[in-house]
């Protein structure tokens, strides 16, 4: 019996070897290459942040070993794939520190507990976060803080290369922080190289500053509200030149905003610049907002910066509810869209940690659906990726209401519109009813960010977005009777479909075993 056994199992695996399925006469689909115009994909920047600042998101302590910040940070970013994100905004320099390896700044001590110390045993968060975001089809941007120098959190000793060490005559101590004045041009030239270094040597997909610039107010002890202490830069630079003190410090910005996007895109044209400032540019605009003045306090001229075209992408943070007038999401959101003349990618930011703090999942998802239907969005971003890990009420929402199908980061035609080549793809021999697997290359040598694969079966297509690296793809079960491949840039632009399509059945027939 054991005998009859082995016999029927080596005739079984020598007729999978010819091809031919345990039932005989099943038919194993050919495909041969077609023409078909699948239709068009979805387009939604799906964003969130990751903030490393005081341990907000990751690491989650500073004591953790490599082992457990990769897990972490791996945990992460299968999250967000799962949730079909495809952007992810990596905080890797949150006070003149880096969490990355950096010749110009020490590590910081967020990642290990000690200013200047590395990750024992010794890698690179930035490339590391860098490379399994790509293997997980998603972009990845690095967030800094410009002139941000220590943080109120910190507690570690500053390490001797911290730049209120090295070069003490840039930084301003303002209340409880340390800050460099962005009236003096060499801490602006300093930011810029600090940032274009980043751009130099890892792969990031964009470069995202946040809404710090010049601080948020201090106080002192009595309650009175400090003056950021740059009266040496002032007559040093600006008194002899025609404008108030306040125009300066907004022209500081203005000059340091310009300066990065100019810089990036002479490095490398591809990286996206984006901005997320203060939500609300000045009260009273629209006419019944109210709320801090970022222009007047924080000298942030945001709406300028979106005007001239000095961002790729732009995330005003609109961490407010629907319905209070005085700072509507709804009504700000479409303020800014009327303020998009060049016709950047505009996305809201969103307070989705308010989710914890009483808000219903539902006010998200309907500030989603606002977006979504309001003309000159393209998206949104999510404060903050910590609050859609697992056993989240909202993340399972936006799983099962909105994020039903995967989507492409939006278009960037000002930054070029040349298509990818029509990429080469070619289905394997038929093996089996239910198996099929198709490989590919590009059109031509080119950079590919991603590959938009699209099958057809009983009638209704499916979209997948693949990661640049893949090269292949199988089915096991139901096949599709239509695959169309296209190649995606890192501009957004794609490629005309290649495509196969199920051309005729073979019978498979067993032939005799010699």
């Amino acid at each position: 019996m054991r005998a009859r056994k082995n016999e029927l199992r080596s005739l079984l695996g020598r007729l999978a070897i010819l091809g031919v399925s345990s039932a005989a006469g099943l038919s194993a689909a050919i495909y041969e290459p077609c023409s078909v115009t699948p239709p068009k994909p979805l387009r939604e920047f799906r964003a969130a942040w990751v903030a490393t600042v005081g341990n907000i998101d990751w690491p989650s302590k500073q004591d953790l070993t490599t082992a457990e910040q990769k897990a972490e940070l791996l945990a992460m970013l299968d999250r967000a794939a799962q949730l079909r994100l495809n952007v992810v905004i990596f905080q890797v320099r949150p006070a003149c520190d880096a969490l990355y390896a950096s010749k110009l700044e020490p590590w910081s001590e967020y990642l290990t507990g000690a200013m200047g110390k590395p990750p024992e045993p010794y890698y690179d968060p930035l490339a590391f976060a860098v490379e399994e975001a790509h293997k997980r089809g998603l972009e990845l941007h690095a967030w800094f803080n410009p002139f941000r120098a220590r943080h109120l959190s910190a507690k570690s000793p500053t390490a001797p290369s911290h730049i209120s060490k090295t070069r003490p005559r840039l930084v301003r101590q303002y209340g409880s922080y340390l800050w460099l004045d962005p009236g003096e041009k060499a801490a602006q030239d300093y930011s810029l190289t600090v940032i274009l270094d980043v751009v130099r040597r890892y792969d990031i997909d964009g470069v995202h500053l946040d809404d710090y610039f010049y601080p948020y107010a201090e106080q002192d002890a009595s309650g009175k509200e400090l003056d950021f202490p740059d009266e040496q830069s002032w007559r040093r630079f600006g008194a002899k030149r025609k404008l108030s003190r306040q125009e300066w410090r907004r022209e500081n910005v203005n000059l340091f905003i310009q300066g990065v996007y100019g810089s990036i895109k002479a490095e490398k044209p591809w990286v996206k610049f984006g901005i997320s400032p203060f939500g609300i540019w000045r009260p009273g605009y629209p006419s019944h907002i109210e709320g801090l003045d970022a222009y007047a306090k924080l000298y942030a001229d945001s709406r300028k910066w979106l005007a001239k075209g000095w961002v790729d992408y732009f995330v005003p943070q609109l961490y407010w509810a629907i319905e209070p007038p005085q700072q509507s999401f709804p009504v700000l959101l479409k303020w800014w869209t009327q303020q998009n003349s060049k016709e950047r990618l505009l996305a809201p930011g969103m307070n989705s940690s308010n989710v914890e703090r009483g808000w219903k999942p539902e006010e998200i998802l309907n500030q989603i659906r606002l977006a979504r239907s309001q003309p000159g969005v393209a998206g949104h971003v999510h404060w903050s990726l910590k609050r859609l890990m697992p056993r989240s009420a909202l993340a399972d929402a936006l799983q099962r209401a909105i994020y039903t199908q995967p989507a492409l980061v939006p278009a960037s035609p000002w930054l070029g519109r040349a298509r990818p080549a029509k990429p080469i793809l070619a289905a394997a021999p038929p093996q089996a009813p239910d198996r099929l697997q198709v490989s590919w290359s590009p059109g031509r040598p080119e950079p590919v960010s991603h590959w938009l694969l699209q099958t057809r079966a009983a009638g209704q297509w499916k979209t997948e977005i693949l990661p640049g690296n893949a090269t292949s793809h199988a089915w096991h079960g139901t096949v599709p009777d239509v695959v169309a491949l296209s190649a995606v840039d890192r501009n957004g632009n794609i490629s005309p479909p290649a495509a196969v399509g199920r051309a005729r059945d073979k019978v498979a027939e067993a032939r005799p075993i010699p």
